[in-house]
């Protein structure tokens, strides 16, 4: 409608004046003849001025018509153009380039698939939009998708492509399109981009060579009935077991309010499921998601929603994610300073666990001049381990992948034993935990200490020795706390709140305030006191490789044994075992595998990287390093690894799959004295890609960038029929200079006759007629 009207005004459409050089054309005699009227107009109007029966208001208005009238006969007669660079018929070429992936088979837009518009106008020759384009353009047709390629019939169009690599695309028909007089390519697509590669250097390459494009958007920007699972944040690697708090993000349109099953699924076998009210129309909500990792394995984790009625795409509907779950016996080592309750029942709560060993060495006598300390040993391998006492090098100490500290002072360490500590966090990228007590934190002399830097807490020299009588908690976990692994004490979160209220107090020694914890530190769990001041429960950081924990009460044991707990309460234990194996989580072996991409689609290839370490956890370099690959089928295949000289330890390699399924490596090798360097696994799979149809609406800022970036212009689907004309004036290819004459616009003879008709009005109705 608003073009049409621009039309009936001005002569012609919007886009000639868009595209067009605005120049006067009058002759040197018309000049001369404007410059008379001009003259004669001042006159007149100057005399106008100077009648004394009009009022200020009246000869304001009465001059500014006046003066509005002369202005317009003088544009006109001044004969105004615009001069435009018109592609000459049938000298230059378009491509044009159909998206052939498989979100053009969303049904959308009319209740039709965005595929039939391309088909209805572009299936043949007879197609309204091919056919007026081949009557000014040589056309050469190409589709896209996961690859882009030259297209002999649009019959070949099966819409079947598994991603939308629009920057490959345009690459491919610049390259193929060189050399030839080019007025514009036309891009038809929803603009789905899903490649990894940016439009940058794609963009530069077009504008370097003079090929604008003219993009056509196809189905519609928000879909009005869907609901996608956006992402699922699940870990890489998790040890058998674990229980795992998951964020899965939900995105909807026309189903707000609605109460749905999440379902998390494991191959078919059901692991948890909740309901979730979905929220407004385009919000996102984050769900945190509860289940615990099953067989070992690689596992193929699904978060699905079911398929609501009139859904537009159902293939959002679920993610799949990969998770390597590994089943071994992980070892912690707790070092207790004094006999006390706490480490007996960290035993007990933990001996259950198949893959966690916590083997304890507890200090039953304090050094003397004549005797050295003495410890007792349990659950160790055997009668070699720990037989010293704590470890005093760091390849037995890096063995273990967790380190418990209890009530023991720093003076129980060597300078070179309290240096191994923070290395065991900092290097070795172990999980450390501090435990209260009256010979722990700053009570034991541990400020100023290597280990000091590690804690998620800080203290300073010279705090008091101990807080006497003991504080109180009434433990609660912080806001951050609510959804983490440690804080899950019931199988039903919306139980959790009621359970921390029952259970019973514990007691510290160390006054460590949430004031305390470092930047960058969390809080998960913590107790008020009075004054308005919290104590810290649990506070962890990320230390160089690994992780440190602070846990300043002295009695987790009263969660177990006080009068008022259930003889089948299992809250200590479930509190223990989820807080051991957080503590090991994310250890790095001394092979630590990576694939990247994690999925990916046959044929394209996979950068195979490692680390490895020494038993010191240094960096093994100059190593022959081989990653063993299985594939689907059985076919085992060896891929050497190369070792990146700008980086210590870091190894890498390529590998492209030629089938489906669950690929498995396994590297390994020799340093370069011929030690052993252990061995690491990882799997990632291979499988058409479903990123057709995630964020599927239209994408309409992709393809307007792409236009305007290079010259050309956006069309939405419906305005398409201006595109054979916009091309021809694009100023590109072989083009012929025109004159489109504007004095003769009906909108200059409207503001003639309005003007005068104006001026005579308001004669008449101010009685000067």
């Amino acid at each position: 409608m608003l073009d049409t009207l621009f039309r009936a005004l001005f002569k012609y459409e919007r886009l000639v004046f868009e595209q067009g050089q605005f120049v006067l054309g009058a002759t040197r005699s018309m000049w001369f003849t404007a410059a008379i009227v001009l003259a004669a107009a001042a006159v007149v109007l100057w005399t106008y001025w100077q009648v004394a029966v009009l009022r200020g208001r009246d000869r304001a208005v009465l001059l500014a018509l006046r003066t509005g009238l002369v202005a317009v006969a003088l544009f006109a007669l001044l004969r105004p153009v615009l001069l435009l660079k018109v592609a000459v018929p049938q000298q230059n070429f378009v491509g044009i380039v159909l998206d052939d992936s498989r979100s053009m088979r969303v049904t959308d837009e009319g209740g039709r698939p965005r595929s039939q518009y391309v088909i209805d106008q572009f299936g043949t020759n007879e197609s309204p939009l091919v056919k007026a384009l081949a009557q000014r353009f040589n056309l050469r047709v190409f589709r896209f998708s996961t690859v882009a390629e030259r297209l002999q019939s649009t019959v070949e169009l099966g819409f079947q492509g598994t991603s939308t690599r629009v920057a490959d695309a345009l690459e491919r028909v610049r390259n193929e399109m060189t050399g030839l007089p080019v007025a514009g390519l036309v891009v038809v697509s929803d603009g789905a981009d899903n490649a990894d590669r940016t439009l940058d250097q794609a963009i530069a390459g077009l504008k370097a060579q003079g090929m604008p494009v003219f993009a056509v958007g196809v189905g519609k920007e928000r879909l009005s009935r869907d609901v996608q699972v956006s992402r699922a944040e699940t870990p890489r690697r998790v040890l058998q077991g674990a229980s795992l708090v998951v964020d899965v993000v939900v995105t909807q349109s026309g189903y707000a309010g609605t109460k749905v099953p999440l379902v998390v699924e494991d191959e078919g076998r059901v692991l948890s499921t909740q309901d979730i009210t979905l929220p407004a129309d385009g919000e996102a909500m984050t769900v945190k998601v509860r289940f615990k990792a099953g067989d070992a394995g690689a596992r193929s984790i699904r978060f699905r929603v079911p398929v609501q009625s009139n859904e537009e795409v159902v293939e959002n509907n679920q993610r799949d994610t990969l998770v390597d779950v590994y089943s071994r016996r992980e070892k912690i080592l707790y070092v207790e300073g004094e006999p006390r309750p706490e480490a007996k029942f960290v035993d007990l709560a933990t001996r259950d666990d198949p893959n966690v060993q916590v083997v304890i060495l507890q200090r039953t006598a304090e050094a003397t001049v004549s005797a050295p300390d003495k410890y007792y040993r349990k659950n160790v391998d055997g009668p070699e381990e720990l037989a010293d006492g704590f470890p005093a090098s760091a390849a037995d100490l890096f063995t273990y992948r967790g380190l418990v500290l209890g009530s023991i002072e720093a003076a129980a360490f060597t300078p070179e034993q309290l240096r191994l500590l923070e290395e065991f966090v900092a290097v070795r990228g172990g999980g450390l935990m501090a435990l209260g007590g009256f010979r722990s934190f700053a009570q034991g002399g541990w400020a100023g200490t290597p280990l000091a830097d590690a804690l998620p807490i800080a203290f300073e020299r010279g705090t008091p020795a101990a807080v006497l009588p003991p504080l109180e908690l009434m433990v609660r976990p912080t806001r951050l706390g609510e959804g983490h692994p440690v804080a899950q004490i019931t199988e039903r979160p919306e139980a959790a709140a009621a359970k921390w209220a029952a259970l019973p107090a514990l007691t510290a020694v160390n006054a460590v305030s949430t004031r305390d914890v470092k930047p960058g530190a969390q809080t998960l769990l913590s107790a008020p006191l009075s004054g308005g001041r919290d104590q810290v429960v649990l506070a962890a950081q990320r230390y160089g490789r690994g992780k440190a924990l602070a846990l300043p009460v002295q009695d987790t044991w009263m969660w177990r044994m006080h009068a008022t707990m259930a003889v089948d309460d299992t809250t200590h234990r479930d509190f223990w075992q989820r807080l051991a194996r957080w503590l090991i989580d994310g250890v790095p072996d001394r092979v630590m595998p990576t694939v990247a991409p994690e999925r990916v689609q046959r044929g394209e290839p996979v950068t195979i990287g490692a680390d490895v370490f020494d038993r010191e956890y240094k960096g093994v370099n100059e190593g022959r390093i081989v990653a063993t690959i299985t594939s689907p089928s059985g076919r085992v295949e060896d891929v050497p690894m190369e070792w990146n000289i700008e980086h210590d330890g870091e190894y890498h390699g390529r590998f492209t799959p030629s089938e489906d399924g669950l690929y498995r490596v396994a590297i390994g090798g020799t340093a370069k004295d011929g030690a052993d360097v252990g061995r690491g696994t990882v799997a990632w799979r291979v499988a058409p890609s479903d990123a057709e149809f995630f964020d599927a609406g239209m994408r309409a800022p992709l393809l307007q960038r792409i236009a305007e970036d290079t010259e050309g212009r956006f069309f939405r689907a419906a305005d398409a029929a201006a595109l054979p004309e916009a091309i021809s004036y694009s100023g590109k290819g072989i083009t012929v200079v025109q004159e489109r004459e504007l004095w003769d616009m009906p909108i200059v003879l409207a503001l003639l006759l309005g003007l005068m008709g104006g001026e005579w009005l308001y004669r008449r109705a101010r009685g000067l007629a």
